[in-house]
């Protein structure tokens, strides 16, 4: 259970919100419950629910609309690239479409080895610095703009070395 896992945060988080509007306290329970994992599994959910006193859909609902939470396990990083009218102007469709090349997957995909699930997302606000993406990871959220395919491999090498992948 979330609040036997990490008791402190929780009350932390609870304590910031007036009882009578505990639901607020939603998105930040969620994201300490994906934290660890990187995803938010079904009994954590259920936990969120219970604290707060709503329903799991309501939960769930949350979860299956922002693309911060994730509700399964995926890559230890997930690569979404913005691929909006804007962005599409600026080449964002070709340049997912050659990443998913030289990674050898589809959008929406897992690489073989676990690293990165590639993604495609609507609007990033670096419009006028795309293709751009963010990476979601253990490190945290991180934004990389004016990117171009060899740069991004560069960097996908950089990860793979850091977390002990690289071959």
């Amino acid at each position: 259970m979330l609040l036997q896992k990490y008791p402190k945060e929780v009350k932390q988080i609870l304590a910031k919100y007036p009882p009578e509007h505990k639901r607020s306290a939603v998105m930040p329970l969620l994201y300490l419950a994906q934290r660890e994992e990187g995803y938010i599994t079904k009994a954590a959910m259920q936990d969120i629910a219970q604290l707060l006193d709503i329903s799991e859909t309501d939960v769930a609902s949350i979860v299956g609309f922002y693309t911060l939470y994730h509700d399964k396990k995926e890559g230890k990083y997930r690569m979404q690239v913005c691929t909006d009218l804007p962005c599409a102007l600026r080449g964002a469709e070709e340049f997912l479409n050659n990443l998913c090349g030289n990674l050898g997957i589809k959008v929406g995909e897992t690489t073989p080895d676990g690293l990165i699930t590639l993604e495609a997302v609507t609007c990033l606000a670096a419009c006028d610095r795309a293709p751009v993406f963010q990476t979601q990871g253990p490190d945290g959220i991180k934004y990389h703009e004016n990117m171009t395919v060899d740069k991004t491999m560069e960097l996908i090498e950089a990860l793979k070395k850091s977390t002990g992948e690289a071959k």
